[in-house]
């Protein structure tokens, strides 16, 4: 029974660095998204990292391959902040979005901390959960 708590009480504490990152995690990415509605590619580009910045070069470029690349993130009907977990020292939120057709999609986004705080550093779409046969 002790070993039970023990390790229950080991885990919540371990995880007590990921949940304090969790609200300016969430803010930064919901920040974007909403950059993204007002068709502020500018603002939007402040949210992300020096490595995406450095690939994109100007906050129209960056807009032209989120508006291609990834439509309901820009244009998303609803957003819902999952789990913030971390793999291999790096710090992934998952994102549940509906997209203006009502498709549901479920999206990883990588985030570093940096000088200017949390931003945005990959954005991955995962494959639908699977639909019961």
């Amino acid at each position: 029974m002790r070993k039970g708590l023990f390790a229950v009480l080991l885990a919540a504490v371990l995880s007590l660095p990921v949940l304090a990152q969790e609200e300016p995690i969430q803010t930064t990415i919901q920040s974007q998204i909403e950059a993204f509605q007002a068709d502020d590619f500018g603002r939007a580009f402040t949210f992300a990292s020096p490595t995406i910045k450095g690939m994109f070069g100007t906050p129209e470029n960056f807009g032209a391959m989120v508006k291609n690349g990834y439509p309901m993130v820009y244009r998303p009907a609803e957003v819902q902040m999952m789990e913030l977990r971390e793999v291999a020292g790096s710090l992934w939120q998952r994102v549940h979005v509906v997209d203006q057709a009502g498709a549901g999609w479920y999206l990883d986004y990588r985030m570093v901390e940096t000088a200017e705080g949390w931003q945005i550093d990959a954005v991955q779409i995962l494959p639908a959960p699977d639909v019961g046969v």
